[in-house]
């Protein structure tokens, strides 16, 4: 489909009424805030989508830490760097790789050619030395870990990257691209959590001010497969993941739009980042799912920012 013509897209935010005859409270939302690209989960984005995400964007520098140290990564990452920090191992179905013509002029002009006669040019790809970034904060701990042991009171990030998770939907709260900010902090055990609490109590009052229905709960990462269940299990029974839910319209499943995460001593232990003693540094973050904050906001309050509750225009300073 050329691309004067991009490809309509169908919203739907409730995965369980997935084929439901049910008309799709969603059904006029999307082609304004989103164009199709050709495969799902991958849209260009209108400048009414954008207007909201710059102002979601420009709150959370206003929530920022003044300590906080301010990164922001490309949307593709080191391989070796997330293979060691075990990405590979739990969530291998959604990782992204990128892959290049390797060769002599010839062969790859031969493989090109096969395009132009039908065949898979493709099967001549080989892998480069970088993934698509899955997680903004992935590419900060080597960077850490090079400037050797934590100050005292340990470090602060806020960190953002265009992110890929190879989940194909048309599903708004399950884009394949999509970005990420995260306030990343690195300390003792008692630093991260008192950081991780004080963002959950945090982002209760910061639904509210967006007039946005939400609930806090436990939760854990999709790890893969009959080993990731039981991490699952452990991540469930250790408390070390919260997510703030918010449902696109009153029958739908709740997305968790915002993420609270204690990673304990994994990244220290892998990356070799010491606190004040030997011991690895403990690690936490706080995500927020940008493209599901905005699209939240338009199934809960409209389409015109103008017209949406007073509190959520004041909050966004729209």
């Amino acid at each position: 489909m050329s691309a004067a013509h991009p490809e309509p897209l169908r919203a739907s935010a409730s995965r369980a009424h997935e084929g439901a005859e049910a008309p799709d409270p969603l059904s006029g939302l999307a082609p304004a805030l989103f164009m199709g690209l050709g495969s799902d989960g991958v849209y260009a984005r209108t400048a009414l989508y954008e207007r909201v995400l710059e102002r979601l964007a420009a709150l959370i520098d206003r929530l920022r830490d003044v300590r906080a140290e301010v990164l922001r990564f490309p949307p593709v990452m080191n391989r070796r760097q997330l293979e060691r920090s075990g990405y590979l191992k739990s969530f291998p179905n959604l990782l992204g790789c990128v892959s290049v013509l390797h060769g002599s002029e010839a062969a790859i002009r031969a493989a090109a050619d096969r395009c132009e006669t039908g065949g898979d040019w493709t099967a001549s790809l080989g892998a480069a030395d970088l993934v698509l970034t899955p997680a903004a904060c992935y590419p900060l701990y080597p960077l850490v870990a090079g400037r050797g042991p934590l100050p005292p009171g340990g470090l602060i990030f806020d960190v953002a990257a265009d992110c890929f998770r190879r989940e194909p939907s048309r599903m708004l709260d399950r884009l394949q691209s999509f970005r990420m900010r995260e306030f990343v902090r690195f300390g003792s055990p008692e630093d991260i959590v008192a950081f991780r609490e004080g963002w959950i109590a945090r982002a209760r009052e910061l639904a509210a001010e967006l007039a946005l229905p939400y609930a806090v709960d436990i939760a854990n990462d999709p790890f893969f497969g009959r080993v990731g269940q039981l991490m699952a299990v452990s991540q469930l029974q250790q408390s070390l993941k919260f997510e703030l839910l918010i449902p696109y319209h009153a029958r739908a499943r709740p997305t968790a739009c915002m993420s609270f995460n204690y990673h304990r001593e994994h990244f220290g232990q892998v990356w070799g980042i010491k606190g004040s003693g030997a011991e690895p540094a403990h690690t936490g973050c706080v995500a927020f799912g940008i493209d599901r904050l905005a699209v939240a906001l338009f199934a809960n309050h409209g389409l015109d920012p103008d017209q949406w509750p007073a509190s959520a225009r004041r909050t966004l300073a729209l």
